[in-house]
């Protein structure tokens, strides 16, 4: 069973920045360079890179579209979302090189145009983010830029993709994001026992090397790397080790 390790670089005004919790206003800047530090994930030996374009969640338009286009040119699998809500923003996004589009708003807004899409497109090209955080007894889902609280439910929409053909989930304990605080493995543990058929690429809070093993254990099929590899607590190359 295959296990990607990916890094994530999200985009505001084409610099590298991380949110906390997904909040706009508690923004930190790493890197005014996001192509130089996707040439330095590409050398470390990185297959995949995450791409987040928050300027775009937010405003549903693809505003670091150049910037994307830039990093995929040079040589990555790019898997990347934010601002996507037509085809005609899928076919931007897969003309400017990008391997697998990450959908999350129009995912939950309008799942059938989304399973006609993973119909047309295939579901490699595709990965269904499902970021969510846990309001009473129910995984709630947030969408633009985690702004707005939608009516569906993660454990409602997880299923129905799985029975409409989708093959990768990305899913993010929104409280967990930025935070350096482990996975939250029992949802991990939940998505691999509910939806087995589904990749599972885990977000949100890796702070060790530990934490991606122990991701891995509890079903996930993959993990996305942010603030902990920007502040350098371990390296890349000791992750992809794992």
């Amino acid at each position: 069973m295959s296990f990607d390790v990916i890094p994530a670089i999200d985009l505001r005004e084409g610099r590298v920045v991380r949110l906390r919790q997904g909040d706009y206003a508690q923004q930190t800047t790493y890197a005014s360079d996001p192509r130089e530090l996707a040439g330095r994930y590409r050398r470390a030996g990185a297959h995949w890179l995450h791409l987040v374009d928050l300027d775009g969640a937010r405003s549903g338009s693809l505003d670091n579209l150049a910037v994307i286009e830039a990093i995929a040119a040079d040589g990555m699998q790019v898997q990347s979302g934010g601002g996507v809500r037509d085809e005609q923003d899928l076919r931007r996004l897969f003309d400017a090189g990008v391997r697998r589009v990450v959908l999350g708003s129009v995912a939950i807004r309008d799942p059938e145009q989304v399973a006609r899409w993973l119909a047309a497109y295939g579901s490699e090209r595709i990965t269904i983010a499902l970021d969510t955080r846990r309001i009473g007894d129910r995984w709630a889902l947030p969408s633009a830029g985690w702004t707005e609280t939608e009516t569906r439910t993660l454990d409602e929409l997880a299923p129905w993709y799985a029975a409409h053909g989708a093959r990768h989930l990305l899913c993010t304990d929104i409280e967990r994001d930025g935070m350096l605080a482990g996975f939250n493995l029992a949802l991990y543990r939940h998505l691999a026992d509910s939806v087995p058929q589904l990749a599972v690429q885990a977000s949100g809070g890796v702070r060790s090397l530990d934490d991606i093993r122990a991701a891995r254990a509890a079903g996930a099929r993959g993990v996305i790397l942010g603030r902990a590899l920007l502040e350098a607590r371990f390296t890349l190359e000791e992750a992809l080790a794992c």
